[in-house]
């Protein structure tokens, strides 16, 4: 199973860089740690939303609608999918302490970037989840002369105890042991990819030379 981490596909660079991947890679699936910013793609894709998306897309994902903007991507947002046999599961967005609170309804604009309290508690009741996918960080997992977790994921990974949960966002490949959970924090895509044996949930880094307009 392919692996990738941010893929910031507006920029057109790397957009063409996760395109070659799935062309020379040719994945049967695919999980995607957000930022992903392209929602047409030549494999079936379960990714988290982040904080750079189209969000009139990441909305009609969240309520299941169809968009002509979207084909073989399905939205892990405080939901579960069955992938090669795993339990897959996500949270979608960052976090904001001034939108925590507040009701996914009343979020507008940009603002429906970040996740609510609401995405949160709807998390915490998926059972038997394998891996957990989420844009945020969990603390004890990266340092920038602070560390930049979330109480909220750590919760989470608490309640859920998957064997294996991938983080983007940070754009740096970091890995830790939090609450007997593996955690690893992704490099983005056109730096790295990973695969995942879905039978022993190893995970594999590969680097790569694919390069756009050399």
């Amino acid at each position: 199973m392919l692996v990738l981490g941010d893929a910031h596909a507006s920029d057109p660079d790397h957009c063409e860089t996760l395109l070659e991947l799935y062309r020379a890679l040719e994945p049967d699936r695919v999980l995607q740690l957000g930022d992903l910013e392209r929602y047409d793609l030549p494999a079936p894709t379960w990714f988290v939303a982040g904080n750079n998306e189209d969000f009139d897309v990441i909305e009609a994902l969240r309520a299941g609608d169809d968009t002509v903007e979207t084909h073989n991507v399905s939205l892990l947002a405080s939901t579960a999918a069955t992938v090669d046999g795993l339990r897959v599961a996500g949270l979608s967005g960052n976090f904001a302490p001034t939108r925590y609170g507040r009701s996914r309804a009343d979020l507008a604009g940009e603002r429906r970037r970040h996740f609510t309290h609401e995405d949160v508690e709807r998390a915490a009741k998926l059972e038997d989840i394998d891996v957990f996918l989420t844009h945020e960080a969990p603390n004890g997992l990266l340092s920038y002369g602070y560390d930049p977790g979330c109480e909220y994921v750590d919760d989470l990974l608490e309640t859920i105890s998957p064997e294996l949960c991938l983080v983007g966002h940070h754009h740096r490949h970091r890995e830790a042991v939090i609450a007997g959970t593996r955690v690893v924090s992704l490099a983005p895509a056109w730096e790295r990819y990973y695969t995942l044996e879905p039978e022993t949930l190893a995970l594999e880094g590969h680097e790569h030379d694919l390069s756009v307009g050399d």
